[in-house]
């Protein structure tokens, strides 16, 4: 029997977050200062052997020997702690053992429909393009939904030189070989070029020069203008396309048995790991049909969730669906309706939103409804994609978002629309404690709230060490590293200094009470009341009873 309550908080952090790997972060869980603190740890993805996207491009579900080992797990487990993992469900990466497959045996592999080739899912469905893949009829994508411009596909190379489109939702890069005046000298040759003349050297160092300063500019090798040196592109464009590699997430043909087959050795893993709870990443992706928006089809994606949800059972883990829209379209009650847990993405926006009017009534509203609808969820405040502001819609009005985005970017927070269309909301990328001012007390505010509010708390290492906006980060990372203000890695003697603030002393004390006391607990009963600036919320668990009084006008809270 845990002596933790069911629903006590949980650490998130990467691997190397803090100390460097995950070994530092258990030794650090270790000391008494974090002594029964947390029941459970949200290792973010690149624990696994994985190569971009900070984790979410999976190759395989191993343990990543650099930051970490089933050895560091096995201390996890010493200490009463559990697990919640992500298990990417709709990609995987290009450096995968089975897209690699089909790099080396094109479609006589194994794992030729593991992927979904665009050709062959858009059949009958629109016209063949001169660059090899369909262009799907107007009518049958003019709902769809993208995450980048232009059509999600990545043309791979098979092995007798076809060109064939596979599905790709997420990030692709194609890489080219950059070749030298004695590669252009070779290719020529070995292509028959000038009557099997050798061509002299600086001709070759200038075709050279040419194709690594358009390879650089970003274009293909169809793409690029050779000028006077026409009569070598094509033997040029073949030795580019011949040994060009690959990086990317390339999407999972759901419609596969050996894809479940893949679902059903991951989530086994991953229980062995110790996962107490799995976050399905990107599932909403996953189900995909012609003419539909290819995003949350139903009832397709419920099918998929149910099924992967009894594999799941059979492993003694819980699901975690991943899926942000505005509170407006009901997407969370309907995920909760199913039987699942859901993330609650509403509250890092409602609390400042809350605490900016110093009232807490949206809040009081939020708990309510939560408790009214029998609604499990993990909730947060920070977290690594920043503060959530999409879900809020249909919540508060539009121009209060506008307004509570302002004020976040007003302290330092970085705003990247979806998809870079205007007036579509997704994230604010700052720390919370940033977000609030940088104010130690807003921040302690902020996190007794979260602690009464119904659900698991998930806790976001950089803000328990009240961690500031990195702008170093982010100019560091230079183009699209807009997320790298709240994602600094602490050393071990920056944390050692940290632990002294009394901001994250305080917070430590906030996170032990609400581990251990008894009143708190999913099926605990919550007793909310709103009266102008102050917010009283007491929650009851047979003769177990705690209250929290907080007044938004004063950012004062006593607990008793």
């Amino acid at each position: 029997m845990s002596k933790f309550v069911d629903n006590g908080p949980m650490l998130n952090a990467y691997p190397d977050s803090c100390g460097g790997t995950l070994g530092d972060i258990v030794t650090l869980l270790e000391k008494d200062e974090f002594k029964d603190t947390f029941s459970s740890f949200y290792i973010l993805p690149s624990i696994y052997n994985t190569d971009l996207d900070r984790g979410f491009s999976v190759i395989d579900y191993g343990i990543n020997k650099e930051l970490g080992s089933k050895e560091d797990l096995d201390r996890l487990r010493a200490l009463g702690i559990d697990l919640k993992l992500d298990f990417i469900l709709n990609h995987a990466s290009v450096l995968s053992p089975q897209f690699q497959d089909l790099l080396k045996n094109g479609e006589k592999s194994k794992y030729a429909d593991f992927f979904i080739n665009w050709n062959k899912f858009w059949e009958g469905c629109g016209e063949m393009t001169e660059e090899g893949y369909i262009q799907p009829r107007q009518d049958l994508i003019k709902d769809m939904f993208f995450r980048k411009p232009g059509l999600p596909i990545l043309m791979v190379r098979m092995p007798d030189g076809k060109e064939i489109p596979y599905w790709n939702t997420f990030y692709q890069e194609v890489q080219y070989k950059k070749p030298d005046a004695q590669d252009i000298i070779n290719i020529a040759e070995e292509a028959g070029i000038n009557g099997g003349e050798r061509i002299q050297y600086m001709t070759a160092e200038n075709v050279a020069k040419l194709v690594v300063k358009q390879l650089d500019e970003g274009k293909k090798p169809e793409e690029m203008d050779f000028g006077k040196y026409e009569y070598l592109k094509d033997a040029v464009a073949n030795f580019l396309n011949k040994d060009r590699k690959y990086l990317g997430q390339m999407d999972l043909n759901i419609k596969s048995d050996l894809v479940w087959e893949h679902y059903e050795n991951t989530l086994k893993t991953l229980s062995e790991y110790g996962a107490a709870i799995v976050r399905l990443d990107a599932f909403a992706y996953a189900p995909k049909e012609p003419g539909k928006r290819n995003f949350l089809n139903e009832p397709d994606t419920w099918d998929v969730l149910e099924r992967v949800k009894g594999i799941a059972e059979k492993n003694g883990v819980k699901l975690l669906p991943e899926i942000h829209d505005g509170y407006g379209a009901g997407i969370y009650e309907k995920v909760a309706g199913k039987g699942y847990m859901t993330y609650d993405f509403f509250l890092p926006g409602l609390l400042i939103y809350a605490m900016e009017k110093k009232n807490g009534e949206v809040l009081a509203r939020w708990a309510k409804e939560l408790m009214d609808k029998n609604i499990r969820v993990v909730n947060m405040l920070g977290c690594h994609d920043g503060i959530p502001v999409l879900d809020l819609k249909g919540f508060i009005p539009d121009e209060e978002i506008e307004s509570l985005i302002n004020t976040i970017v007003g302290r330092g927070g970085l705003v990247k629309n979806l998809h870079g269309q205007k007036n579509m909301y997704y994230q604010v990328n700052a720390t919370y404690y940033s977000a609030l001012g940088a104010d130690e007390k807003k921040m302690l505010f902020a996190r007794a709230i979260q602690m009464f509010m119904p659900g698991k708390p998930q806790v976001w290492y950089l803000d328990l060490f009240a961690g500031e906006n990195d702008m170093a980060a982010v100019e560091r990372a230079g183009a699209g590293g807009h997320k790298e203000i709240n994602r600094t890695n602490l050393t071990n003697e920056k944390m050692a200094e940290m632990m002294k603030k009394p901001v994250v002393q305080k917070q430590l004390e906030l996170l032990r009470l609400r581990n251990t006391n008894p009143a708190f607990g999913f099926d605990s009963k919550l007793d909310i009341d709103q009266d102008g600036s102050v917010l009283t919320m007491t929650w009851q668990n047979g003769d177990n009873k705690i209250s929290l009084k907080a007044d938004f006008a004063t950012y004062e809270y006593t607990i008793e």
